[in-house]
């Protein structure tokens, strides 16, 4: 271990110094810049606390040479070595070569190219595809000492200081300066010379030297504007002042230009103030879009409000809103120390506060309010302590979230209503459209009618889903809000749900063909219930202790913990699209993970209007991802990609060993599948008839007998055979077929035309292998998908109607011999389904014999149907594995991690 001086300061260099002490080294002195305002800086804080001699001195050079008492003070603490991770001063060479190991310092990019103070900046505004930092021997300020250590990283094109700075260069600079040390006191380090080959020399970028010349491409004027990100700001005049342009990015050449004409001195064309943001053009015609504006009074607004910013009315406090207020006016005189008092007008930044107070009023409030989730820009773009409560009150009554979101609505009045749908892509936060503005025509099924065009995502598109997905996982506050808050906000988005219900179960029954009242009741209902079904689970989730047998003495503990998995992906069909939904995201988000759904490529509505109202309830963004597209393509990349850690998918057995053998050779996928199904339903003499006639019409005509867990064989005894027949027969006969937004239609469409087709050669198969068509089998002379419901009776054990499922309101009847309870269970077993069964008689002791005896994840006894958010639900066999709903989904997002301490 060796004896360290460290010269610096910052965060950055308050975490070296951890890091260094952790090691093991001993920090003969910390050498920082003074206080500014009273406040000392980080590292010295830091060092303070830990009884490390601090020095602050204001400089170590005094024209060019050492100042002598300074220079004095650091030779008396015996450094071995100087760390020098963030410094901004300027160190004497007889200080940098005094110690036995010389010095080392930290700077932000691949050297010998940007040499200089403002290296981050050069990096973005050249446009670098790679950015990175090195540790280098330190010289006499010009950046051209020996290389220690490099390390590179890649440059995202919408990169700013700040992000960059924040996902590679802090976290693993801080880790390169201590392996830089290690190498160090191994004897292992290099002292490679810089080549003069691609060297740069750029000045330190200031406000003054930032404005923006226009008469540039759209690429050049990007990464002039993310280079200047946040400082020192890139700006130009407009309207007679000089505004600052944040939160740049790159639009695509196909991007529409709509919105309201900014005119923007020496620009090739007028900006476009639009939802979206202040779109901007280059000298090549290309645009693109910038977020935030900021004045010369220090006043921060989004783009999009520009023509706008003043028209803001104020919201008037409640009684707990006004003591929140008044506890934030405390933090802030904590902070702004040489303000007498915090009036309304107080202005943040024009009384002293630095981007250091930035970071600690943003946990300050969440300290006193969770529910009221911050960024470092809405301080800026509210200075004022009055703008600022307005902004936090807003956040906490989810008003915010509402104003902020942009959303391209499709309308349509229809079921005496106007329903508003997003058709784009949902990824990090935003409606956005696919790589290439690539779509395709979702379909009605009452009438085989387009209803819009539906963003089609692509594989970049899952990977720019699932990148924000681990970064809101690993980076963002979703990571670390305690788990009762996340319960609250599945609450607040189960009572946006309901808010919208009657809008959900119209868009839903357009696009899956649902009949209405089952949509309201079933498809949205139960969705429903389900968020708030699992909200209440997400603070008792919870390891235990486990008793453990070592040599003693015995004093060991060891515990278990339940860790959320990561990054999900789930892939749902089209036959209840938001309930499917429902059932797997619910308990996703309850375990703590973040998500990336596709919905069926021919039911995405309701998943997309779900993602809009997951916004408005205030979900961080990259929690929740939404991609409408194929399944070859979507699917398949999402059960390829090494970055997604768990994938649960419904669907079609042959899909589902497909991506169980996808997700496995990527990177061992945890997987859960809820395949196909060929239920038995038992009808056995003893049964109540009329019990049994209604729930066996349920059992296969319900929602169209587009239901997974459908009966999809009725085994009747034979002395009860005809008469079962003869009731259901009248009863399919009543069945009103129509519009499913008619209250009083029973049966509405199939989803869509070619699963109608496959029901049509279904039902032709079966006629043809000899068993008797009493009634249906064929397509209705309609407009639309429409199919009749459909009984087939003498059906064998050998035929195909018999062994494979037909996801369609047909019913296959076979009998079995009075009394043979056992044979029936053996036909009945004879399949490689095993999601659901059924089974109706008035012998309790048979009633639980056969539940015993068949094989399959549920068992109905004298009902069917009957599934609720508490009661778990999977298959066995080539039903799948894995459960949904009840406290056993929870554990298919879950990891348990067994720790043992000994003391």
């Amino acid at each position: 271990m060796m004896r360290i001086a460290v010269i610096g300061q910052s965060v950055f260099g308050l975490e070296v110094y951890k890091e260094l002490r952790k090691e093991g080294h001993t920090i003969v002195g910390v050498f920082t810049i003074p206080d500014k305002d009273g406040k000392a800086d980080p590292l010295g804080a830091e060092a303070e606390k830990d009884g490390v001699n601090v020095f602050k001195f204001p400089r170590w050079r005094l024209k060019g040479k050492g100042i002598p008492e300074v220079v004095q003070v650091y030779k008396a603490t015996g450094a071995e070595l100087n760390v020098m991770p963030f410094c901004s001063q300027f160190i004497p060479m007889e200080v940098i070569d005094h110690p036995a190991h010389g010095s080392i310092i930290y700077h932000p990019s691949l050297l010998p190219r940007h040499r200089g103070a403002s290296a981050i900046n050069w990096t973005l505004i050249h446009g670098d595809k790679k950015g990175g930092f090195t540790v280098f021997w330190a010289d006499d300020g010009l950046d051209t000492g020996p290389i220690l250590l490099q390390r590179e990283c890649d440059v995202e094109p919408d990169d700013t200081v700040n992000t960059i700075y924040k996902r590679f260069l802090f976290p693993e600079g801080v880790k390169g300066t201590v392996d830089a040390v290690r190498l160090i006191a191994a004897g292992n380090a290099p002292k490679i010379v810089q080549p003069e080959e691609g060297a740069t020399y750029e000045g330190i970028q200031k406000k003054d030297n930032a404005k923006i010349d226009w008469n540039q491409s759209a690429q050049v004027l990007h990464n002039w504007i993310r280079g200047n990100d946040k400082v020192p700001g890139a700006w130009a005049e407009v309207d007679g002042q000089k505004v600052t342009f944040y939160g740049s990015s790159l639009l695509d050449s196909g991007a529409t230009a709509i919105g309201q004409p900014l005119e923007i001195p020496g620009a090739s064309q007028p900006g476009l103030v639009s939802k979206a943001g202040l779109m901007l053009f280059g000298n090549d015609g290309k645009a693109l879009l910038v977020k935030n504006l900021q004045f010369e009074d220090g006043k921060m607004i989004a783009a999009a409000r520009y023509f706008s910013s003043g028209s803001c009315a104020s919201v008037e406090l409640t009684e707990e809103e006004k003591a929140f207020a008044e506890q934030m006016r405390g933090v802030w005189k904590s902070i702004l120390t040489n303000v007498d008092a915090i009036e309304d007008s107080t202005d943040f930044f024009k009384s002293g506060a630095a981007s250091m107070d930035v970071v600690r009023l943003v946990e300050e409030v969440k300290l006193r309010a969770s529910g009221c989730q911050l960024q470092n820009e809405d301080v800026y773009m509210n200075t004022t302590f009055q703008d600022f409560i307005q902004m936090c009150v807003r956040k906490l009554r989810g008003e915010d979230d509402e104003e902020e979101l942009v959303v391209d609505y499709v309308e349509k009045n229809i079921n005496n209503m106007t329903i508003r749908m997003p058709h784009q892509l949902f990824v990090n936060g935003e409606f956005v459209d696919a790589e290439g503005g690539k779509t395709y025509k979702t379909i009605n099924p009452t009438d085989g009618t387009a209803i819009c065009d539906v963003s089609l995502a692509q594989a970049s598109d899952v990977d720019r889903a699932v990148a924000a997905a681990k970064e809101a996982f690993e980076e963002g506050e979703w990571g670390k809000i305690n788990p009762r808050d996340r319960g609250r906000l599945l609450y607040k988005l189960a009572d946006l749900m309901e808010e919208h219900q009657e809008e959900l179960a119209t868009i839903e029954s357009m696009d899956s063909g649902a009949v209405y009242t089952l949509a309201l009741k079933t498809h949205v209902g139960m969705s429903i219930q389900t968020f708030r079904y699992f909200a209440g689970w997400c603070d008792k989730i919870q390891g235990c202790t486990i008793p453990i047998n070592q040599a003693r003495p015995n004093r060991n503990l060891t515990f278990t913990k339940k860790e959320p998995i990561g990054v999900c992906a789930i892939v749902i069909p089209w036959n209840y699209p938001l309930m499917m939904l429902a059932w797997k995201t619910a308990a996703c988000l309850a375990a703590g993970n973040t998500v990336v759904l596709k919905p069926a490529q021919v039911t995405p509505l309701t998943a997309m209007k779900f993602a809009e109202l997951a916004a408005r309830a205030g979900f961080p963004k990259g929690v929740i991802n939404i991609l409408p597209g194929s399944g070859a393509l979507v699917g398949q990349r999402l059960s390829d990609h090494p970055d997604v850690r768990k994938l649960g998918f419904t669907g079609s057995t042959e899909i589902g060993k497909h991506i169980m053998k996808s997700c496995a050779v990527s990177n061992v996928k945890k997987v859960s599948l809820e395949l196909g199904g060929k239920s038995p339903l038992i009808i056995f003499s003893d049964c109540d008839m009329d019990k049994a006639v209604r729930m066996g019409l349920s059992a296969v005509f319900f929602n169209k007998g587009e239901n997974c867990i459908a009966a999809g064989r009725l085994f009747v005894e034979e002395n009860i055979h005809d008469q079962y027949v003869k009731r259901v027969v009248e009863e399919v006969k009543k069945m009103k077929i129509g519009d499913p937004l008619d209250r009083s239609t029973d049966h509405g469409p199939q989803n869509h035309k070619a699963h109608l087709d496959k029901l049509v050669e279904y039902c032709q198969t079966g006629v043809r292998e000899g068993a008797t068509l009493v009634c249906g089998g064929k397509q209705v002379s309609r407009p639309g998908f429409f199919f009749e419901p459909t009984i087939f009776t003498d059906v064998q054990d050998h035929m195909f109607i018999a062994i494979e499922e037909s996801f369609g309101p047909v019913m296959i009847l076979s009998k079995f011999k009075s009394g043979d309870v056992d044979e029936v269970l053996r036909r009945a077993n004879a399949t490689e389904y095993g999601l659901a069964s059924g089974v109706f008689t008035r012998d309790i002791s048979k009633a639980l014999y056969v539940s015993e005896k068949l094989n399959a994840g549920t068992v109905f006894v004298n009902t069917y149907n009957k599934t609720d958010v508490a009661a778990p639900f999977g298959g066995f066999k080539q039903s799948g594995f894995g459960k949904d709903l009840g406290q056993e989904a929870l554990n298919e997002y879950l990891k348990t991690k067994a720790v043992t301490v000994e003391y």
